[in-house]
């Protein structure tokens, strides 16, 4: 089940989009459908664009394959100060393992290379990825210029 925050209160100067979703594979298409769907709507330049979906589709599955009995997802989208930022959090015990830059990646290993991806195309736009973790879970975040 897949739900929306109502957003009708949000000033126009700043956008904040929040989903809420059960971490199943079907969530994954419909989470990067809705994300585009926004981004769109924000008239984000394609490259922009598909740096997100890439770190949605990532993010999402990573939660999937590793967080999936540990409740619900949340997923957000905001706009704001010059910036924008995709956050994707669960209520998993585990952490992801942010990949060094230049790592050796097993080239007979089938996983390990998402959040690499994720980290060398944000870092390409001038943007950023981060983990947060707190007593309710951990969180994801990416960060990109909005222009």
């Amino acid at each position: 089940m897949l739900t929306i925050a109502d957003t009708s209160a949000v000033p126009a100067v700043r956008s904040y989009v929040r989903w809420v979703a059960d971490p199943v594979a079907a969530s994954v298409p419909q989470v990067r459908s809705r994300v585009r769907t926004t981004l769109d709507g924000w008239r984000v330049s394609g490259e922009v664009v598909d740096a997100l979906l890439l770190a949605v589709s990532e993010l999402v599955g990573n939660v999937v394959r590793h967080a999936g009995g540990a409740g619900r997802m949340r997923v957000a989208v905001a706009a704001g100060g010059g910036w924008l930022r995709l956050e994707v959090a669960d209520r998993g015990a585990g952490l992801p393992r942010l990949p060094a830059p230049r790592s050796e990646i097993d080239p007979e290993s089938e996983g390990g290379r998402g959040l690499l991806m994720v980290q060398l195309m944000t870092a390409e736009l001038g943007g950023e990825l981060s983990v947060v973790a707190n007593e309710f879970g951990k969180s994801v975040r990416v960060r990109v210029p909005a222009a």
